[in-house]
């Protein structure tokens, strides 16, 4: 019985066209590989120019007819059911609150920053949000250029 279903297995192998195990391992074990030559190219790169780009500009001041703009892009937008009082335009249909402050962005070169975006409720919020001048300096030279007190000295350097 065992040696027919050893002459079964056999014969499978070879009607499939498998190899016996014998010359799958021998194969292996018989031939020695040769180490592979790899040919390297060296390339000679130019030392990249590290220049740092000047830092953007954050710096906004509101213009003049800044509630005039904004409410006319508030009735554009919302349209004639707006009432008399577009500052308390609700701002929760989010496709309306997209499209006031792209609008909003592209002309006045001032984007409400992501984490700000859940404050801006009512067309007052924005309002107030554009109505606010940002400056480009940073505490330190604002320290740098303001009148201390003559017993207060600040030493930049060690």
């Amino acid at each position: 019985m065992a040696t027919s279903c050893g002459l079964v297995r056999a014969w499978r192998r070879l009607s499939l066209g498998v190899p016996p195990r014998r010359a799958l391992w021998g194969d292996l074990r018989k031939k020695v590989r040769e180490p592979e030559v790899v040919e390297t190219a060296v390339l000679v790169k130019e030392p990249p120019i590290l220049v740092c780009p000047p830092p953007r500009s954050r710096k906004y001041l509101p213009p003049e007819d800044l509630q005039s703009r904004l409410e006319s892009h508030v009735r554009e937008i919302f349209g004639p059911s707006l009432s008399e009082d577009w500052q308390k335009a609700s701002l929760k249909e989010s496709k309306l609150k997209y499209r006031l402050l792209a609008q909003l962005a592209a002309e006045l070169g001032h984007a409400v920053p992501n984490s700000r975006l859940h404050q801006m409720c009512t067309a007052g919020d924005v309002l107030a949000f554009y109505s606010t001048q940002v400056k480009d300096a940073s505490k330190f030279d604002e320290l740098c250029t303001a009148e201390l007190p003559s017993n207060l000295k600040i030493m930049w350097e060690h």
